[in-house]
C-alpha cells in the first residue's frame, strides 16, 4: 500500500533556502503520497493568477540553489481545481527528483508562470472516441483530462490505458479512475462512457503486455467492437517513455491517423516535453 503525508495546519510554511527566481511562483506543499519506491504524487497551492488548460505541463523546481533545476511536469489536476497536483518518478541521482521526492507538507516548490503542451482537446479534431495511451508517469496529463467536463463534452467515449511494470505502480491511475464516478462535477458524465485498461509488463495481473503488443495483436480493442484505430471515429493522445511514444506513434500513423498540434488540430497528439 501507499502512505500519505497530510497538511498539518499548525505547521508553518518552510522558508526557502535561496531567493525566489524572477518569473516564478513559490507555492506550499499541501500533501504528498508515496506509492512505491519509484513513484509519488504531491499537491501544492495554486496561485490565483495561474491559468492552464487540462493536459498541459509546467516547469517546476525547488528553492535549493542560486540557479535551481527546473523540469517539465504535467499538471495532473484539472483546470478547475483549487490546488495543483503532480505525479512524479523518483530517481536517486536525478538533478531534481533526488530532492523533490523528499518534500513534506509545508515545504516550498517553485513553478514557472506559464503552462503549455500538446495533450489538450483543442489539438484534436472532433470525433466519437478519445484514446489516452499512457505508461508510467505519462498518466499524469490524463488524470487532468479525465476530471475535466470539457473532455466529456467533446467525446462520446473515452478509453484510457495505463501500463506499468508492477501492480503497485498502477495505484495512482487506479485511484483517479476509481473516483471518477463519484465526482460531483463529472460523475454523471462518465457513467457508461469510460473504458479503463490497466496492464502490467512484469508482475502477473488480470491483463498483461506492453501496450504496443496489445495494439498489434488487436487485444486492446477486444470488447470495443473494433479491430484497430479508426481515423474517422478515433482520436489518440500518447504520453510515456520515448520508446513507447515512437512505437505507438508509428502504429497510429499506420492506421491512417495524422498528428495534430495546437496550431493545426488533427487525429492524434504526442507529448515530447519529458523525453530526450
Amino acid at each position: 500500500m501507499y502512505n500519505t503525508a497530510l497538511l498539518d495546519t499548525a505547521q508553518d510554511t518552510a522558508a526557502p533556502a535561496f531567493p525566489i527566481p524572477a518569473n516564478c511562483h513559490a507555492e506550499r506543499v499541501v500533501s504528498v503520497t508515496h506509492y512505491t519506491d519509484r513513484l509519488f504524487s504531491f499537491r501544492i497551492t495554486r496561485p490565483q493568477s495561474f491559468r492552464f488548460r487540462s493536459g498541459e505541463f509546467v516547469m517546476i523546481g525547488l528553492p535549493n540553489a542560486e540557479k535551481p533545476v527546473f523540469r517539465a511536469y504535467s499538471i495532473a489536476s484539472p483546470s478547475w481545481d483549487d490546488e495543483l497536483e503532480f505525479f512524479s518518478i523518483k530517481v536517486s541521482d536525478g538533478p531534481l527528483t533526488q530532492h523533490l521526492q523528499k518534500i513534506v507538507p509545508g515545504d516550498t516548490v517553485l513553478m514557472r508562470q506559464k503552462s503549455t503542451g500538446t495533450l489538450v482537446v483543442d489539438a484534436l479534431t472532433p470525433a466519437r472516441r478519445l484514446w489516452m495511451i499512457a505508461t508510467g508517469t505519462g498518466f499524469a496529463p490524463f488524470a487532468s483530462l479525465l476530471r475535466d467536463p470539457e473532455t466529456w463534452e467533446k467525446f462520446d467515449e473515452v478509453v484510457v490505458t495505463n501500463t506499468c511494470r508492477d501492480l503497485a505502480e498502477l495505484a495512482y491511475g487506479d485511484t483517479v479512475v476509481g473516483k471518477l464516478r463519484d465526482d460531483p462535477l463529472i460523475g454523471e458524465l462518465v457513467e457508461g462512457r469510460l473504458t479503463y485498461i490497466a496492464t502490467t509488463t512484469r508482475e502477473t495481473s488480470p491483463r498483461m503486455g506492453r501496450v504496443t503488443t496489445l495494439i498489434e495483436s488487436g487485444e486492446l480493442f477486444s470488447g470495443l467492437g473494433q479491430s484497430g484505430f479508426d481515423p474517422e471515429n478515433d482520436r489518440v493522445m500518447i504520453c510515456g517513455s520515448l520508446a513507447m511514444l515512437n512505437d505507438v506513434k508509428a502504429l497510429v500513423e499506420k492506421a491512417g491517423l495524422t498528428e495534430g498540434s495546437n496550431a493545426k488540430p488533427a487525429e492524434f497528439v504526442v507529448e515530447r516535453a519529458f523525453v530526450g
